[in-house]
């Protein structure tokens, strides 16, 4: 399983993992602006939205995680 990283860019987790918006959403980090993703990367987002940067990645990670278990069953 990838795993998304602080460095990994909005863009790339929304086009690898379309069902993390939500968890960008419960962090009030917009994902997308305009049907567009936000530009920079999850450590980026992070700082700018005082999201502690830990806790976001395990929130993410978790969301992934849960979802490709799902699609192996």
């Amino acid at each position: 399983m990838e795993k998304i990283t602080k460095d990994t860019t909005i863009e790339e987790v929304l086009e690898k993992f379309p069902m993390t918006v939500g968890t960008f959403m419960e962090y009030k980090i917009p994902s997308l602006v305009c049907g567009e993703p936000l530009w920079g990367t999850v450590e980026e987002a992070a700082q700018k939205y005082g999201v502690d940067l830990n806790t976001l990645l395990k929130s993410l990670n978790e969301v992934v995680r849960k979802r490709s278990k799902t699609k192996r069953v």
